[in-house]
């Protein structure tokens, strides 16, 4: 939330633009919502290793052993990646839908 909010703050003046020039507000959603997706993939790409070895170390600890099912992860990338994708899209239409003289008013 925190940094699609920093990520549409920063970019007031683009989408200002973009607004004065045509864009519409679900392309706007779109044009901000691939920038987060593609750090969330590579946060996902990075972490189920990482997860994935210290679940694995840890439970070997364990009397009774249990492996790591591979949908784990990708249920949990999935999970963060709608929770990515919900709150740029709120941001983003938050943002487009504001009037875009505002966030020129003073170029």
């Amino acid at each position: 939330m925190g940094l699609s909010s920093f990520s549409a703050e920063q970019r007031t003046k683009e989408i200002g633009v973009r607004k004065a020039l045509g864009a519409s507000v679900p392309s706007l959603a779109v044009m901000m919502g691939l920038e987060l997706t593609r750090w969330v993939a590579l946060a996902n790409l990075i972490a189920w290793p990482v997860a994935w070895y210290i679940m694995n170390q840890w439970l070997g600890n364990f009397a009774y052993k249990t492996t790591i099912h591979w949908w784990v992860f990708i249920l949990a990338g999935s999970i963060a990646l709608v929770i990515a994708i919900g709150t740029v899209s709120w941001q983003a239409i938050k943002a487009a839908t504001a009037n875009p003289v505002e966030a020129l008013k003073y170029e």
